[in-house]
């Protein structure tokens, strides 16, 4: 029987790095004007359903992470060497992490996940264009993870500006010290046992797409619709 994949000990360079990029991170997030008026529905879906699976694009995930940090919720991170730091970073926020991807201990990691959506009170934070993308393209695995479990997608649109965009495959979005942020959640998502996960992808990448657009207003974000379509810088 072939082994399980298991992720590697943290190396000390790697526990350095991850307190670095979280000190900053805090500072960063410190000063960033957001506003939340979301939390009643949140808690209100968590009693009605239990546990929901969180959703966001890869390159939006700096906020929610800050956000929620010290809650317990559970974020989902690839066995490659710069999951190694943001899992560190992660837990140095008081985030659960579950290690793997489709390619590396899949099957293990999906079946801890289903684990987790079993527990009352559990969010899972899931990247549904990560590890590697396309960009804003949702892959079928936050579908399954809905239609297995019975648990819905919440989908979020989050934003800020001014902001620094990545040259990384997911344009990853750093909001700018004493920037503007505004972060929306849409209604649930449901995938059922007959429902196509190919279809459910595109309703959460419809909702996530609107959402954003409706973040974007709210900041007064100029160059929204640039960037958006726009391909990363080379």
């Amino acid at each position: 029987m072939k082994e399980v994949e298991q992720p590697r000990p943290l190396t000390l360079r790697t526990r350095f790095l991850a307190r670095l990029v979280t000190t900053l991170a805090r500072i960063i997030f410190g000063t960033v004007r957001l506003s939340v008026d979301w939390e009643p529905r949140l808690r209100e879906l968590l009693r009605e359903h239990g546990s929901i699976i969180l959703v966001t694009w890869h390159g939006r995930t700096f906020i929610p992470i800050l956000h929620f940090r010290g809650r317990g919720y559970v974020s989902i991170v690839s066995l490659s060497r710069d999951g190694d730091i943001q899992t560190r970073v992660l837990s140095n926020l008081g985030w659960r992490v579950v290690r793997g991807s489709t390619g590396r201990r899949g099957v293990q990691a999906a079946r801890e996940v289903l684990t987790v959506l079993s527990e009352p009170g559990s969010v899972v934070a899931f990247t549904p264009d990560g590890p590697r993308g396309p960009v804003n393209v949702c892959q079928p695995g936050v579908a399954y993870f809905a239609q297995r479990s019975g648990k819905p997608i919440l989908p979020a649109g989050i934003t800020a500006y001014p902001r620094w965009q990545m040259r990384s495959w997911d344009r990853y979005l750093l909001p700018k010290p004493f920037s503007k942020a505004a972060w929306f959640f849409g209604e649930p998502i449901f995938v059922g046992p007959d429902d196509d996960l190919e279809d459910a992808c595109r309703r959460v990448e419809a909702s996530c797409r609107e959402l954003e657009a409706r973040a974007a207003a709210a900041v007064g974000d100029p160059e929204a619709e640039l960037t958006a379509a726009a391909p990363p810088a080379a």
